[in-house]
């Protein structure tokens, strides 16, 4: 029997235990894909719901919003409007289109402009960080108004530009604007991708302040979902690729005995 040679297998290695390895990581790359494909589309669906977007077609908001950008706007009920949101609204004594503007005081509330060149908002001087800085585009002089409840009164960013409740203050309304005329709250300007608006902290001392919606989470369940997909269509091709080279290491080690 000299000469010859017998080959053996240790049992659970081999062509078996990887036969098995691959089956799993292919098991665990389909779930990976669908997966990902639930959590890439339910982000998009969920904003679907949650958001509306909108084109600001002017320089009233400017430089917070300029002409022509996109932003989301969270759909949410008008009771939920504070002070220093900047929302979408459609009030047919202004315009049959929806307009947006920062809400700077609600029902009950004083306002007037502008001693020592800032708002004034129940006597108190209000910061406000996201105004041009050119001292002509911030100024929009008017005498104190009170808000009647269920109402608010709404300026542009661009002061001097901007046609809101300062441009309306014969009206009967004194230029406010009811709390349901409120379709959204703008969270973001997504083109270009200036991000979430900053919080307006010169409102706080006056109450609180409105959280902001769930767009970072919504945009954390898309991202997660397209490394997912991805991941899970790349193990395939990894896998042979690795199968390959494992086989040209055998075949090199075979042929070396």
């Amino acid at each position: 029997m000299s000469g010859q040679s017998t080959t053996r297998t240790v049992p659970g290695s081999g062509g078996s235990g990887t036969a098995r390895s691959g089956r799993t990581g292919q098991v665990l790359s389909n779930v990976a894909v669908a997966l990902g494909l639930v959590l890439f589309l339910g982000g998009f669906a969920w904003g679907a719901v949650v958001y509306l977007p909108y084109t600001v077609p002017t320089t009233s908001m400017a430089p917070t919003i300029d002409a022509g950008e996109r932003v989301l706007a969270e759909r949410v009920d008008g009771g939920e409007v504070r002070r220093g949101d900047v929302v979408v609204f459609r009030d047919a004594t202004w315009s049959n289109a929806p307009m947006v503007k920062r809400v700077v005081a609600v029902g009950g509330d004083t306002v007037s402009c502008c001693d020592n060149g800032k708002l004034t908002v129940n006597g108190k001087e209000i910061d406000e960080p996201y105004l041009p800085d050119d001292p002509m585009a911030r100024s929009a002089v008017f005498p104190e108004v009170t808000v009647p409840k269920g109402r608010l009164f709404l300026l542009g960013d661009e002061r001097s530009g901007s046609v809101d409740s300062t441009a309306h203050l014969t009206d009967a309304a004194s230029g406010t604007v009811a709390r349901d005329a409120v379709q959204a709250r703008v969270d973001a300007v997504v083109w270009p991708m200036d991000g979430m608006l900053a919080k307006p902290a010169g409102f706080q001392a006056l109450g609180p302040l409105s959280t902001p919606g769930p767009l970072p989470s919504m945009l954390a369940v898309v991202v997660g979902g397209a490394v997912l997909v991805l991941a899970g269509a790349a193990y395939g091709p990894l896998a042979k690729r690795a199968a390959a080279s494992r086989a040209r290491r055998a075949t090199g080690s075979t042929g070396g005995r």
